[in-house]
């Protein structure tokens, strides 16, 4: 049974974990940042591993956050195009596939930003409005996304699921040539995006950008392909409690409009270093007056950690510890019966700047809560203690579990 009087709050730290590194004299940025009150929440709650991507999964944040939401990626497995698209409110016919597309930067065949210099949602959302209206047609439909991540429906080309994809930012500052999509229906989509690429040395925006020494955008990059999802459980259904979440990427509304969770719309929340973290908390503890979970996602460690910043990703892991934990903690203190789960959804080390399958450390902390004998927060803390959640989609019934 389920104590419905608890309020839980979930904080997930996109990417945060990682690999030790030489310049951090072999701690990983989650050892190096100064996180003292990860820390206390460690000492005071119980520290573990959990096995967030299945295996034979792309170690992305689809299958990790649904696997923190509580549900099998396996098992609920959807495209995270169609994840992203769902966010989007693009409903797929039958015989429709989403792409996402990120704006990007390549020279001289080399991946140089795979964001496009980080471009902002303004720029990004007017060059792919001009894209839309030339290239728009019976067979392709762009959207505009948030920053540089966008949509590409592809109608009556089912072969466009067993292309062979990578994702940009697992090439960064890599040669593209052997990364292209490869198999039947990659034609299709290279016609489509040289087209693209000769419209955009003309596009205003980049003229502007180059004019003001930013990285233009040079190409659409299409990768995770997916299709309209089949009935998914609700989390209030599974849970039997209501739940909110609040991001600043496509991907986790997608999935939290998916699975039935409350998106909230807090002015100022990012997917980079400029996130409010102060309105992201204070809007994210508000939603708990009228709901029983809250899910805070913040997405800068992982930014970060693609760009290969060691320094930034430091920076963004101590931002979560500094400005959301101090209120969620004052929160818990003030009202009692809550319980709060911590984790990133998988490792992205500086060494590789992209994801990889690995197991991620969680601190559960709180009311009912038995705390074990680990006095700090990071990967070699959490294999100390032995506890281990494979699969990890059982993180989440750990959380709202009568203990």
């Amino acid at each position: 049974m389920y104590d419905y009087t608890m309020k839980y709050i979930v904080v997930i730290l996109d990417g945060a974990s990682g690999w030790p590194l030489e310049e951090l004299e072999e701690c990983t940025t989650l050892e190096a940042a100064a996180t003292p009150l990860l820390d206390l929440l460690a000492t005071q709650g119980k520290v573990g591993l959990a096995e967030t991507v299945p295996e034979g999964l792309e170690p992305s944040s689809s299958a990790a956050c649904t696997s923190i939401l509580g549900f099998d990626p396996q098992a609920n497995y959807v495209g995270r195009g169609a994840i992203e698209a769902a966010a989007m409110g693009i409903e797929l016919a039958d015989d429709e596939i989403a792409l996402r597309v990120n704006t990007l930067t390549i020279e001289n065949g080399v991946m140089r930003s795979y964001a496009g210099g980080h471009i902002t949602t303004e720029e990004s959302r007017a060059i792919i409005e001009r894209l839309a209206d030339a290239l728009n047609d019976e067979t392709f439909t762009l959207y505009p996304g948030l920053a540089y991540r966008h949509i590409l429906v592809v109608k009556a080309h089912p072969e466009l699921l067993d292309v062979t994809y990578t994702a940009p930012h697992d090439i960064s500052d890599r040669s593209i040539e052997d990364h292209l999509p490869q198999g039947e229906g990659a034609e299709l989509l290279a016609e489509f995006c040289e087209r693209a690429h000769a419209l955009l040395s003309d596009d205003p925006i980049n003229t502007q950008r180059v004019a003001e020494g930013k990285l233009p955008i040079t190409d659409l990059w299409p990768f995770w392909p997916g299709t309209a999802p089949q009935s998914l459980p609700s989390f209030e259904q599974t849970y039997g409690k209501r739940a909110a979440l609040t991001s600043g990427v496509d991907l986790l509304f997608g999935l939290a409009n998916l699975f039935g969770l409350e998106v909230l719309d807090i002015e100022g929340v990012t997917d980079g270093s400029d996130n409010d973290h102060l309105a992201q908390v204070t809007g994210a503890l508000r939603a708990l007056d009228d709901h029983d979970v809250v899910v805070i996602h913040v997405e800068a460690p992982d930014e970060m950690a693609h760009a290969g910043d060691i320094s930034g990703k430091l920076d963004a892991i101590e931002a979560i510890d500094n400005q959301i934990l101090p209120r969620v903690l004052s929160y818990a203190r003030n009202r009692g019966d809550v319980r709060l789960l911590v984790m990133p959804d998988h490792p992205t080390p500086i060494a590789v700047k992209t994801h990889v399958r690995e197991a991620v450390p969680f601190i559960l902390w709180g009311s009912g809560v038995t705390p074990d004998d680990t006095t700090e927060y990071s990967e070699r803390a959490a294999q100390t203690g032995g506890w281990i959640l494979s699969p990890g989609h059982q993180v989440m019934g750990e959380l709202l579990s009568d203990r």
